[in-house]
């Protein structure tokens, strides 16, 4: 196995060196006849014949070991790519003429994980059958792919599976290499010599220094640009202070005050909060005056004027079917408000009942919890006991643990004392892994120089080729005469001087169409102003009707009074049990000497009651006022019969 080792290293070193876009295969094989001269002829033979195979069908190894490196060879060095090539090319074309036994101990002699590796990725069937036999069809012609490629190929298969069998078997009886320690280095010291001891030298006589120049004064006083800033900071400051207190002093002219509550009204202090904040003085702003005119855009004002024209043809088109005899909807309407003001009465219900609900499920859920806190004893007891046990179990089980610890811990001693031998094999192949490297690093860097310097010699030519173009002379245009015809014999040629005449031209007469088109949106501007000036009077008395309809519903509605909500009867039974279930828990809050919830005391309880009906009034107000302004914005039927 040494022996073919050593002729596929040769063969890999050879085909290192080769560069197809530099060197021809001809000359390259002369070159590695002569460097192999001093090897046997028989391995001699075997060198060049595997050498000369692998550049003739470079194409076809190429496309089977870029594949393999896209695929299965992910973590596969590039440094290896030939001799992937050198196997591929045995196993494609020398299988039958070499023999299965001797291509195995050529694969034996090599690295077992990457030989499993790429013999699992090119002899698998689907690999081999579709588009290896498809990339191949497009170098050589597909019959002679099919007869002396693939077909034998697929014919080995059976006998090459056994060896990838084999060498799978090989890898997983490999004894994985113990993790160790690597050995610290121990410093030594130095054995110095010891130094003599130096001579006093004479000393030497000190220099008279000339008497410096004293420091001026400026230099430790602030210049006085810092001073005049750092003024008018603060006469700025002072400025901005005196403004600040006339902005607070002053009130706004649009909002005033209100007014505290009065002094003697119990019930308004015992609803009250204690202040914890100091909150700023509510301001209470007047309402605008409509009667201020508001500036509207053309859009606007057309699309109102359209507005209010539709709701005028809309109501003379009602009034004309009351005349051809319609009937009115004002009995509808009627009976429409009654039934709603009967759906407000049973929702009011509807809500007291929620509330009163919701009171109940607290009051329940308070004597839920007194029975969960005796029952919560009881478990505690129980709970007790049971962690008794527990710790006295867990004790006898940690003197337990302890034992085994200590036993395990002679074990892995043991197991430390014997890792010397390990270590030894560990640093023979770190060394090993070193030389490699380092040699391969050598290699690189010799190529990368080479190119460095062909790249160079490639540089200076061009430079020099530019500067060369740089010293020719240059020829100068000749003058122009503008008022000379090109004679191309064209169709409307004409000289430089008369093309700008005629622009001038255009111009002139481009400037005579603007000033028209001006006159023009003029002219319709004014028009359309005129429109808008009597859109705006028909908008005004609209706007009059609509106030006056507005005001006359807005005193109907004051007139009639709110009814008083009735009583039902489930409100009144929900309170007689709300009654009996609080009496239930202070009977057994007394007997369980538990204080009552902070959600039971009748004061907060009242004071909370208190601020949300106000907030719900509060609420029913905004309402009211948002279908004021909803009926003022509606069709001008009602309003103009109001008026």
């Amino acid at each position: 196995m040494a022996y073919y080792g050593e002729c596929i290293e040769t063969v890999i070193e050879q085909l290192d060196k080769f560069k197809p876009k530099k060197d021809s295969p001809e000359q390259f094989l002369e070159a590695a006849s002569t460097c192999l001269q001093t090897l046997s002829p028989q391995k001699q033979a075997f060198i060049l014949e595997v050498l000369s195979g692998c550049l003739e069908y470079r194409k076809l190894l190429t496309i089977v070991v870029d594949a393999f490196y896209m695929r299965d060879g992910q973590l596969c060095l590039w440094s290896d790519y030939n001799l992937f090539q050198v196997i591929c090319y045995l196993a494609t074309f020398q299988l039958e003429e070499l023999g299965f036994q001797l291509f195995c101990n050529i694969v034996k002699s090599q690295p077992a994980d990457k030989m499993h590796k790429f013999l699992r990725f090119f002899f698998n069937p689907l690999n081999l059958c579709s588009w290896i036999k498809d990339e191949w069809s497009l170098v050589y012609e597909t019959v002679h792919v099919k007869e002396n490629w693939t077909d034998p190929l697929m014919r080995w298969q059976p006998e090459v599976q056994e060896l990838i069998d084999q060498l799978e078997r090989v890898l997983t009886n490999q004894l994985p290499l113990s993790k160790t320690k690597a050995k610290v280095t121990e410093p030594k010291q130095f054995n110095l010599t010891v130094p003599r001891p130096r001579a006093i030298p004479v000393p030497e006589p000190v220099p008279v220094v000339a008497k410096p120049r004293p420091v001026p004064r400026t230099t430790y006083q602030f210049p006085k640009e810092k001073q005049v800033l750092e003024m008018t900071k603060r006469c700025n400051r002072r400025k901005a202070e005196e403004l600040l207190l006339r902005a607070n002093l002053g009130e706004m002219r649009c909002a005033m005050p209100r007014e505290a509550p009065a002094q003697g009204s119990k019930k308004v202090l015992r609803l009250q909060s204690p202040p914890r904040i100091c909150k700023t003085v509510q301001l209470l702003f007047c309402r605008p005056n409509d009667d201020i005119p508001i500036k509207l855009n053309t859009a606007a004002i057309l699309r109102e004027g359209a507005l209010y024209q539709r709701q005028v043809e809309k109501e003379l088109q009602r009034v004309d079917k009351l005349v051809d005899g319609a009937r009115d909807f004002s009995e509808f309407l009627e009976w429409q408000r009654k039934m709603q003001a009967k759906d407000h009465q049973e929702q009011q219900a509807a809500s007291d009942c929620r509330r009163l609900q919701g009171k109940l499920s607290h009051e329940e859920a308070i004597l839920a919890r007194q029975r969960l806190l005796q029952e919560n004893k009881q478990k505690a007891d129980r709970k007790k006991d049971e962690m008794a046990k527990l710790t006295q179990q867990c004790a006898e089980r940690r003197l337990q643990e302890e034992r085994s610890m200590k036993e395990l811990v002679e074990q892995v001693m043991e197991g430390h004392r014997n890792t010397q031998v390990a270590q030894m094999k560990l640093l023979k192949g770190r060394r090993q892994a070193v030389q490699e490297v380092r040699e391969e690093s050598q290699e690189l860097l010799q190529r990368r120089a080479q190119e460095a310097r062909e790249e160079q010699t490639r540089r200076c030519e061009l430079i020099s080729q530019l500067r060369a173009l740089e010293t020719q002379p240059t020829h100068k245009g000749k003058l122009v005469d503008l008022t000379q015809i090109p004679g191309y014999g064209l169709e409307g040629e004409m000289s430089i001087v008369e093309l700008r005449e005629r622009l001038a031209r255009l111009k002139e007469a481009h400037k005579r169409e603007e000033e028209e088109k001006r006159d023009q949106i003029i002219q319709g501007k004014r028009a359309k102003s005129q429109e808008l000036q009597n859109t705006l009077e028909q908008i005004s008395l609209c706007r009059s009707a609509m106030g006056r309809s507005a005001a006359l519903r807005c005193e109907e509605r004051k007139a009639a009074a709110p009814r008083a909500p009735s009583q039902d009867e489930r409100v009144l039974e929900l309170q007689l049990r709300i009654e009996q279930k609080a009496a239930e828990r202070r009977r057994q809050a007394a007997q369980l000497h538990v204080s009552a919830p902070r959600a039971a005391r009748p004061e907060p309880q009242a004071q909370w009651e208190a601020q949300h009906w106000q907030e719900l009034e509060r609420s029913r107000q905004r309402r009211q006022s948002a279908l004021q302004r909803e009926g003022s914005a509606r069709g001008p039927g009602r309003r103009l019969e109001a008026a």
